[in-house]
């Protein structure tokens, strides 16, 4: 007496390809690397002598210039973003946003958080080389285009 085949139905198949599917994704989602996940190149600096890490500084001014310089309009999507920046002897010290994307109360809510994200970074970092806000694309990098249009006025670039 012969045993006949296995076989699947439509109903065990869909099962199994539901399974594999999902194990895939599980193990695609384990093996994504966040943005915040690794540190780059630029912002960690290897010492000779000892082989750790410490953080680089993020640039070296030249510049003395004291003042206030307006960066130009940076359009985005949702509005213009215009920033102002004073600066003290090659420092930047403040940042106003004098223009921002508020066409609906939306824009608003974002930008309410965004905003003084931005500034908080650009004063740390005293550069461009800022984290974009999540939810706030569109404003960030106006934000950045307006505020390296104000350092290249000020000779910080």
């Amino acid at each position: 007496m012969s045993v006949p085949p296995l076989r699947f139905d439509r109903g065990a198949r869909r099962i199994a390809l539901w399974g594999l599917t999902t194990i895939s994704t599980v193990a695609l989602l384990f093996s994504y690397r966040t943005s915040t996940s690794s540190s780059t190149a630029a912002e960690t600096a290897t010492t000779p002598t000892t082989g750790t890490t410490a953080a680089a500084p993020a640039r070296a001014t030249t510049s003395t210039y004291t003042g206030t310089v307006t960066g130009a309009a940076a359009d985005t999507r949702w509005g213009p973003v215009q920033v102002r920046v004073t600066v003290a002897s090659g420092r930047i010290t403040a940042v106003d946003v004098i223009q921002e994307p508020d066409g609906n109360g939306r824009d608003r809510e974002i930008n309410a958080d965004a905003v003084p994200t931005l500034v908080s970074e650009t004063l740390q970092a005293q550069s461009t080389q800022i984290d974009m806000v999540s939810g706030a694309t569109y404003t960030s990098e106006g934000y950045v285009t307006s505020l390296q249009s104000a350092l290249d006025q000020a000779g910080l670039a």
